[in-house]
């Protein structure tokens, strides 16, 4: 079976394009929502084009009510052909029950793995976990089109948040394949991040002139946490079509969306927006 995935061509970037690029963004007020321990990859990027960033969670990661069901899955992987991984939490979910339940990495030497995107698959590399296909494009769909070559009898696992779209096992089960879906960690809003937010909206010298969204959860829980909340004049940047349709309908606009699905993509797609 052909690998799917698609390395980056690596380009030289001279001393005068790094310092037009640490410009780019010079003085502009970029919010990131993602969890306190996944911002650091969307911020890290916007300082270095000289953005000034703000980081309050919209999202904070926690494990599920119980583990049960992903355990059982977890001790029947051998009766698994292919294993989907939607993100890298849902990685980190695997691996960390994998060793509380002593199961040895090996038990997925004899199962397929697919990710969503890069950073999903980097995250599964990095423990020394083979991914087998990341498709081109980083959405659901995408994940879908890959599979279903090989979906016909075959059992997939989908290791996901609790609360999810339904792309994915609803389109390989009419491919034909035996779906299980288990939940590997759960979404809900930060517990001090609506009045953080809020002070922060009201600051005419801290308000966002950006504020980023990287997931539809993201997009959710932000209308939630903002309610009332004044919102004129601030520029919106989401990561992809998924995101960006959550948004439009949930009213936020679409100031501009990343062409690649990505970190780097967004940060370049806000690079791209005019001050």
């Amino acid at each position: 079976m052909p690998s799917a995935q698609y390395p980056v061509k690596s380009k030289r970037v001279t001393a005068a394009q790094q310092r037009r690029e640490s410009d780019l963004l010079q003085g502009i007020r970029v919010l990131i929502g993602r969890s306190k321990a996944q911002a650091a990859a969307l911020s890290k990027p916007l300082r270095a084009r000289g953005a000034t960033v703000t980081e309050i969670p919209f999202i904070e990661i926690r494990a599920p009510k119980s583990w049960r069901e992903f355990d059982r899955a977890l001790r029947n992987l051998s009766a698994c052909d292919w294993l989907v991984l939607t993100s890298a939490n849902g990685v980190e979910a695997l691996l960390g029950r994998m060793r509380k339940l002593k199961l040895s990495p090996h038990a997925l030497a004899d199962v397929k793995l697919a990710a969503i995107g890069p950073a999903t698959r980097a995250a599964a590399e990095q423990r020394g976990v083979k991914v087998a296909i990341t498709p081109q494009e980083y959405v659901a769909e995408a994940v879908v089109q890959g599979l279903k070559p090989y979906a016909r009898g075959k059992r997939i696992l989908l290791v996901r948040a609790r609360v999810a779209r339904d792309v994915i096992p609803r389109e390989l089960r009419q491919a034909g394949a035996r779906v299980d879906v288990v939940a590997a960690y759960e979404t809900v809003l930060p517990a001090d991040s609506r009045r953080k937010l809020k002070q922060l909206l009201r600051d005419p010298k801290r308000r966002p002139q950006v504020i980023t969204f990287t997931s539809s959860s993201t997009v959710r829980n932000f209308v939630k946490l903002a309610a009332g909340a004044p919102l004129g004049g601030i520029r919106f940047a989401s990561i992809g079509p998924v995101t960006s349709a959550t948004m439009r309908q949930l009213g936020l606009p679409v100031s501009v969306e990343a062409a690649e699905y990505t970190m780097a993509g967004l940060v370049e797609a806000i690079c791209e927006l005019k001050f």
